[in-house]
This record gives structure tokens, C-alpha cells and sequence, in this order.
């Protein structure tokens, strides 16, 4: 009988894997990776389970490990000794960041996608991911010209890719123009485009080691969580600034916003499945109330269900053993 189709091609796990309408692979993901200085041993952070800040050293092994499960792309996040007002370290040739590009560039060449986040927060004395004006208002020119310059020191590290999470308005322009114009027109920009003010980023902020100054937020700059045709209006206009690549963030409370951009552009889109949103499934799981690596795997299904072709995740290792031992 017909209405009993979708039965019969359920009957058996090869059955339902040949008709499975999602799929997803160690190709999908991209892994954040936290690097530190004046560090001698990683040191894991407490809310992230299973997750650590590096050293130079310990990040090539863990990228060593993640090439073995096939995860190729990694994007990277620095904690420097020194903070200041202008977030310096960010464009210090000789920044952790960009001495962690040029460590994995030597050791894995292209075996590795080195991706740069871009932005001062964790580098600036304040949190904030511009520069303050006097009123201590974000700056958004003289945030650029900084960009700029993070940009391309960035891009002479190695990078493969620039990721440009600030959401100041025209951050994508002026990154393209400061790369072009120091003959680093082949360096891609994977544009945080609809970054929400969310409240899922607690353990991302332990993990850079911020807090912004004064107890404020980022509501000013950053996506307000109440809107989504914005958000479209964001994305569309990176675009057009020359993003190659456009990312919501986060992923999860945003499933409308991943669907809605799927269906209206033609770059690739990311999905950031941020910090928190792996907190909570870690900590259920260790309390025994979900099976934590199942939920994992829903979860990461679902972002891809809803559009997305790459997904930043802090569960990329341990998914990707797991599709690695059932294949």
C-alpha cells in the first residue's frame, strides 16, 4: 500500500541511508581553534569540555589530528599576553595569530585551510570589537583602517582565508581593497555577515579570556536578535562588498535566517555553531540527561537541513571519528 513507502525504505539503516535527503562529512566542517601566548602546556578551558586553549606546538598536533579525520580547515583565534585600546597585537607581524599561520603553513602546506578570524575584541583592553571614540562609542572608520591592516598582515602570515567577524559597516570593502591592494587578490573573505547579539557566547569569551569593559554588550554593532530580514539585508550587502563566503551566527536559534539566505544567494554559506550551543549539549550529556553524541549529530543535520555548506563547530573532531568509524 502506498502509505506505507516511507516504511519500507526505513526497514533497514542501509535502506535509510540510500534515501537519506541530508548528508554530512568531515568536508563540511571548519574547527575554531584557540591559540595562546606565553603559554608552556595547552590548558583546557572548563566550559568548553574537550576543547583547549594551545600552545604553537599543541595546535599542530591537534591539527595533525584533525587532518587524520579529515577536517582540512581550521580557523584560528589568538589570546595575547598584552592588551591595549587599539587591540595592536591583532596586527603584530609577530602576533600569536599569525605565528601559528606561518607554524601550520610550514608543517601541513596546503593539507590545511588556515583561516584568520578577524577582530579586536580579544586583543583590546575593553572587549569591544572596535576601536572607542571619546564618548567610548565604537569608532566604526577608525575600527576599518585597523581591519585593514590586520587584513593583510594576516594574508602575509599565510592565511588561506579571512574571516572578518567585527560587523562593522563596510568592513568587508575595506578588507577586499587593503588585500587587493598588497597583491593578496586570491585571499578569499568569509564575511561574519549576521552575527547576532546573542547570549549563547559565555564560553567563547572564557576561552579568549574577555570581558567587555563596564559590563556593556554589543547590541549597537552586532545583529539584533529580533530581527531577520536585516539580517538578509546584511548578508546581501557583504555580497556586494566582495565577500566570497557569507556565516550566520549562531547557528541554532537562527535555523529561519540559514534557510531564508540559502534560498537567496549564490556564495557559499556558513553556519557557526557557537560555543554555547555546544556547552549545553556537553553539560546534559555529561549529567546523563541526552545522549550527548547523538543530539550532536541532530543538531549538526539540522543546520545543514537548513542550508548551510560549511559549519564551524566545536564538536568537528568528535563527529568526524564518529562518521569516520561508521563508514
Amino acid at each position: 500500500m502506498k502509505h506505507r513507502r516511507t516504511q519500507r525504505l526505513r526497514r533497514t539503516p542501509a535502506l535509510r541511508k540510500l534515501v537519506a535527503e541530508t548528508s554530512i562529512s568531515a568536508d563540511d566542517f571548519i574547527a575554531p581553534l584557540f591559540v595562546r601566548e606565553g603559554i608552556s602546556a595547552e590548558q583546557p578551558i572548563l566550559s568548553l569540555p574537550g576543547v583547549s586553549q594551545h600552545t604553537r606546538q599543541s595546535l599542530l598536533a591537534e591539527v595533525k589530528e584533525l587532518i587524520g579525520f579529515g577536517i582540512s580547515s581550521v580557523i584560528l583565534f589568538g589570546i595575547p599576553e598584552k592588551k591595549d585600546a587599539t587591540g595592536s597585537e591583532a596586527y603584530n607581524p609577530d602576533g600569536i595569530v599569525q605565528l601559528a599561520i606561518k607554524d601550520l603553513k610550514e608543517s601541513f602546506g596546503e593539507e590545511v585551510v588556515a583561516i584568520a578570524d578577524l577582530c579586536i575584541d580579544e586583543y583590546s583592553d575593553h572587549g569591544h570589537c572596535g576601536v572607542l571614540d571619546k564618548n567610548k562609542q565604537i569608532d566604526n572608520d577608525a575600527t576599518l583602517e585597523i581591519y585593514e591592516n590586520i587584513a593583510v598582515v594576516q594574508a602575509d602570515a599565510g592565511a588561506d582565508m579571512i574571516a572578518p567577524s567585527g560587523m562593522m559597516d563596510g568592513q568587508v570593502a575595506a578588507i577586499r581593497s587593503a588585500l587587493d591592494g598588497t597583491g593578496h587578490h586570491m585571499i578569499p573573505i568569509m564575511a561574519y555577515s549576521a552575527k547576532y547579539a546573542s547570549a549563547h557566547y559565555g564560553p567563547f569569551r572564557e576561552a579568549v579570556n574577555v570581558e567587555i569593559a563596564g559590563g556593556g554588550d554589543r547590541k549597537q554593532y552586532q545583529q539584533d536578535v529580533t530581527n531577520a530580514k536585516e539580517a538578509l539585508l546584511e548578508i546581501h550587502q557583504d555580497i556586494l562588498e566582495g565577500a566570497d563566503i557569507v556565516m550566520v551566527k549562531p547557528a541554532l536559534s537562527y535555523l529561519d535566517v540559514i534557510s531564508a539566505a540559502s534560498q537567496k544567494i549564490d556564495v557559499p554559506l556558513a553556519a557557526y555553531n557557537v560555543s554555547g550551543e555546544y556547552a549545553m549539549v556537553k553539560a546534559a550529556g555529561e549529567a546523563g540527561w541526552i545522549d550527548g553524541e547523538a543530539v550532536a549529530l541532530e543538531h549538526l543535520l539540522a543546520i545543514k537541513r537548513a542550508g548551510a555548506d560549511i559549519v564551524l563547530t566545536y564538536f568537528a573532531k568528535e563527529v568526524a571519528k564518529r562518521i569516520a568509524k561508521s563508514s
